[in-house]
Order: structure tokens, then sequence, then C-alpha cells
């Protein structure tokens, strides 16, 4: 595999990285006050799914309902990278899609976040279905973008090779999409923990694209990572604000349409393992509480309040879980770019 570095092309890359970071610095001061003049707080849930209560839960976070830390922060990260985008990155063909699911998606998240903090309803946001509803659309519209303009209908698998699944890949994409959103903003539950993780995602993601020579899509990724690196920054134990819905499923979303982008979509549970693992632990626990009569295999789901149940600190869940991203992004790296597919 060989890959032709541009210096010129490395140094757009970066200096976009830098910019978004250093906006995202400056605008944080303005939304913080915004946040908190209007009261804009996280309600903590009392109800999981099925409406039934969640003492655990909500034992481990009344602390922070009571400190009063504000939601909707998200709009930060997908505002300055569509600023940043828009006027200074230089292939916009490579970036609108992955930009439209972080627009879009994040769109539907503040209104999650909007009904959360103003809404009366006991589970604290839009309803599952209806918040799956619409994102279901926006993910079918991308699908059907990729496969009937675009002409996708392969998938790559690393080291083997490039696969035509035809019709196949509308349900593939949509799946991915929904998956990966959701899966990110389960894992948005600790102060930092989305934001570090997702560094590392993005980050891999955007090696990936650069060696593939989607050089604007590669600037993308790491306008993103800029941007979240001011947001972690604010977000780490003890968070001044969160990202919310309007951050983390626009960020899941956006994360699979690049991997779909990049035709490194099997790489995907691997760069985004912890969100994986998060996930499933969600699922175990619904199953088990179903066919064992209300028994749990965690003290609380996600994997990460489980680890809080049993006296972890919240920083040592928070920074053991981002060494794990970490080392599974690279791990997934190395892998995409090993089995390198074709554009």
């Amino acid at each position: 595999m060989n890959i032709e570095v541009n210096p010129n092309e490395l140094i757009q890359i970066f200096a976009l990285s830098i910019i978004a970071f250093g906006l995202a610095m400056i605008f944080t001061p303005l939304l913080s006050h915004f946040l908190y003049r209007f009261k804009v707080w996280k309600k903590v849930k009392r109800v999981g799914m099925g409406g039934k209560k969640i003492p655990v839960f909500y034992k481990l976070h009344k602390k922070k309902h009571r400190r009063h830390i504000p939601t909707m922060a998200g709009v930060l990260i997908w505002g300055v990278v569509l600023i940043v985008t828009l006027i200074l990155n230089f292939t916009r063909s490579q970036t609108y899609l992955p930009l439209f699911a972080l627009v879009a998606v994040g769109a539907l998240g503040l209104v999650d976040d909007a009904i959360n903090v103003w809404g009366k309803t006991k589970l604290r946001g839009m309803r599952a279905f209806l918040k799956t509803g619409w994102l279901f659309v926006i993910a079918a519209l991308g699908s059907w973008w990729f496969f009937s303009k675009l002409g996708w209908s392969m998938i790559h698998v690393p080291g083997v090779g490039d696969f035509e699944i035809g019709w196949l890949y509308i349900p593939l994409f949509i799946l991915v999409i929904i998956s990966t959103a959701n899966a990110v903003n389960i894992t948005d539950g600790l102060d930092g923990l989305a934001g570090g993780l997702l560094i590392s995602s993005f980050g891999a993601f955007g090696i990936i694209a650069f060696a593939r020579g989607q050089v604007s899509l590669a600037a993308f990724c790491m306008t993103i990572c800029g941007v979240l690196l001011a947001f972690t920054w604010f977000n780490i134990y003890p968070a001044r604000f969160f990202m919310g819905d309007t951050g983390s499923l626009a960020l899941g979303a956006t994360l699979g349409v690049i991997a779909m982008l990049t035709n490194s979509v099997l790489i995907l549970p691997i760069v985004g393992f912890v969100f994986v693992i998060e996930t499933l632990s969600v699922i175990i626990q619904l199953i088990s509480k179903k066919l064992r009569k209300g028994k749990k295999v965690f003290l609380s789901s996600p994997l990460h309040h489980h680890f809080e149940a049993i006296g972890w600190p919240e920083t040592k869940v928070t920074m053991r879980f981002w060494v794990i991203g970490v080392v599974m992004a690279a791990i997934g790296l190395i892998l995409g770019l090993i089995g390198m597919g074709t554009a």
C-alpha cells in the first residue's frame, strides 16, 4: 500500500482542525452564558424504558440534577463544523452527505433536548418510537442518495475484497446510521466520556479517508476532532455543560455516514468498540429483565453506570473507557489501512 502525502493537504487539514478548535473555544463562553441564563437544565431520568423506575441510576446522578448542568451544547459542535466546512473546506462533494447527517440529526436531537428541558413527559425527552422514526427517515434519505445517485452497492471486507450486495446496501446503510447514532447516544452518560471516544473514532476514520485520497473528508473528520477537543475541555468532570442528544445522536449518525463513505463499515464496530459494548449491555439488561422476571445482569446499564454502581469514581470509568477506545481505534485503523477498499 502506497500513500502519497501532499504537505499542503496535510497543512490544510490540520489548519481546519486548529481553526475549528479556536472558534469553539471562542464561542463556548457565549453559549455557556445563554444556557445558564435561560436555565437549560438537563433533567435526570427517574424512569427507563417501559416507564419503570430506575433507582440505581437516579441515585448515582441526583447530585448533577441538583447542581443544574445545562444541555444542548451539541449545537456548538455541529454549528462550528457547519461554518468551517461551508466556508473553508475545499471539496464540498465529499462533505455534503456527512454534513447533512450532522445538521439534520442535530436538529432532531435539539427537539428532543428541548422536550427534556421544558416538556412534562416522564421519559424526559421525545418518545422513542417518534425519535427513531425521524432518524429512520433521515437515514433512508441518505441510503437512497448513496444507492441511486452515487451508485454505491458494495461493501469491503478488509484483506479480502469488495462484494456487490445490490439493493441490500439500502437497509445496511439505514441500520448502520440508526445503530451508530443510538450507540453514541447511549454512551453519552458520564462527563467527557462520549467526547473523548468520538475524538479517537473520527481521528481514525480521518486517517483512513486521507489514505484513500478523500482529502476533504479527512479534513471534515479533523474539523470535528478540533471542535470535540474544545468541547471536551469544558465537558470533562465536573462538566460545565452536556452535548445532549443534539450532539450525541448527530455525531453518531455522522460517524456511520463516514464509515460508509470510506467503504470501511466493517471496521466501524472495532473503531467504536466501546459504543458497541455499551449498547450490548443495555440489550442484555433488557432481555434479562424480560425473560428472568425482572432479574438484572448489571446493577445499572449502560455499562459505565454498572462500574459506577460497584464503586468506581466517574473519572476512573471515563478515563479507562478512553484508553480502551484509543486502543481499539488504533486496531481498527490498522485493519482499515492494511485491507484498503476501493472508492
